[in-house]
């Protein structure tokens, strides 16, 4: 019975900061807890911490709009994705932690001849990589959403298809964020909050230690995973990144009964909208096109989100916006992420991802971890490593998502 009142932790007491680690991971987002755990998990490599500069997910990873699917253009990014969302699947089970994963479908809408081509061809690039993806017409479509105006004679943006691809869903970020990071604390990690990074120091083109708020600690290893910060720590180094920082914004209504199973995306209207669990429908828009990093939101996006939403459901004209945020998007060139090796010895970037971030985590922690045990590239990431801006080898996902990239 006292067990019941009893106060329990996710993970232990933060610890003062030693004087050396073997790896220092900077980011207590997902990417950062995913890579401390399989590092731990699989490796055994425990003598790891990872700092963050406020507090655990309070970044990207507990902004995003929980959105996994891994229907992406290129065979390489489907390919990395696909296995994303296996390793999800088992995630939950494997964290001994309920992340509410619903692997409910994901439909990606075509408005236009052009747009039913792009799907198809998405379908069989897909298809190729063992991904279930396949194109639709509006009575499955309809089928699938009930509660959507597919058949509307009047709609801006007629609805001809759809790419459905029945493994995307959504998950639980926070649960995804405290299950990784309660897993690498059991195994041995340290997990520093409030914990910011003010330099790091290098000899002879090797990462040495990383200076932060509460001193200085040394580093066989330091992992840059911070999202739309990348650039800044990158810079302490000297490595430049190509990447540029925006914001994406997202909002829910107050709950409503059940009206929707699926996810919806639409690349021409900029909108996806899915319903939680609890009821409330979840939308969000394209980035916004200024670089910045003041996560502030905009009447324009509330206005253009509502506007979109409402031709798909207009059942929600009388709904009222429960709230609002904002987060970093850091985006590459080609709109694929930059992941690997660095031209500074043993520092490591995860960096470059767009809106895509969030749906690889288990993937990243894992072929990172792998990278820095053995000091190998896996082959999976090889075509994400930075240096294929300058040997002309991009990965180009634009038009993959239903932002303006």
């Amino acid at each position: 019975m006292r067990d019941i009142f009893r106060k329990r932790r996710m993970w232990r007491p933060q610890a003062e900061l030693r004087d050396s680690y073997d790896v220092v991971i900077i980011g207590g987002g997902s990417h950062g807890l995913a890579t401390a755990y399989y590092l731990a998990k699989e490796h055994g490599i425990s003598n790891v911490a990872v700092l963050e500069k406020r507090y655990i997910g309070s970044g990207a990873a507990g902004r995003n709009t929980t959105i996994l699917r891994s229907n992406y253009k290129t065979p390489e990014g489907a390919r990395f994705y696909n296995a994303s969302v296996k390793l999800y699947e088992g995630l939950g089970a494997e964290l001994d932690f309920n992340l509410l994963f619903s692997q409910c479908g994901h439909l990606t809408l075509a408005h236009s001849d052009r747009a039913m081509f792009v799907m198809a061809n998405r379908a069989e690039v897909n298809r190729i990589e063992g991904i279930d993806s396949r194109l639709i017409y509006p009575d499955e479509i309809k089928r699938l959403a009930p509660a959507m105006a597919v058949h509307n004679p009047h709609a801006t943006y007629p609805i001809l298809g759809a790419l459905y691809h029945p493994p995307g869903g959504i998950i639980r970020h926070d649960a995804v964020v405290w299950g990784l990071a309660r897993g690498a604390d059991r195994g041995g990690v340290e997990l520093h909050q409030n914990t910011e990074v003010l330099g790091i120091e290098t000899a002879k083109g090797k990462v040495t230690a990383v200076r932060t708020n509460r001193g200085t600690v040394r580093a066989g290893t330091v992992v840059n995973a911070t999202a739309g910060w990348s650039t800044l720590i990158c810079d302490m180094v000297g490595v430049g990144l190509p990447i540029t920082t925006h914001i994406l914004q997202a909002c829910v209504t107050e709950p409503a009964k059940p009206l929707l199973d699926v996810v919806i995306v639409s690349s021409q209207m900029h909108v996806y909208i899915s319903q939680t669990d609890r009821g409330e429908f979840l939308m969000g828009a394209e980035i916004e096109p200024w670089t910045t990093y003041r996560m502030q939101g905009t009447m324009n996006f509330l206005q253009e989100v509502a506007r979109h939403t409402m031709e798909l459901f207009p059942q929600l004209e009388r709904a009222r916006l429960l709230r609002s945020w904002a987060g970093l998007c850091d985006l590459s060139p080609d709109y694929s992420p930059i992941l690997g090796e660095t031209s500074v010895e043993n520092f490591h970037v995860s960096a470059g991802w767009g809106t895509y971030g969030f749906k690889a985590a288990p993937i990243v922690g894992k072929t990172l971890a792998q990278l820095i045990s053995s000091g190998r590239t896996p082959e999976l990431i090889a075509p994400f490593k930075l240096e294929r801006f300058y040997e002309d080898r991009l990965v180009s996902e634009l038009a993959a998502a239903a932002v303006s990239h």
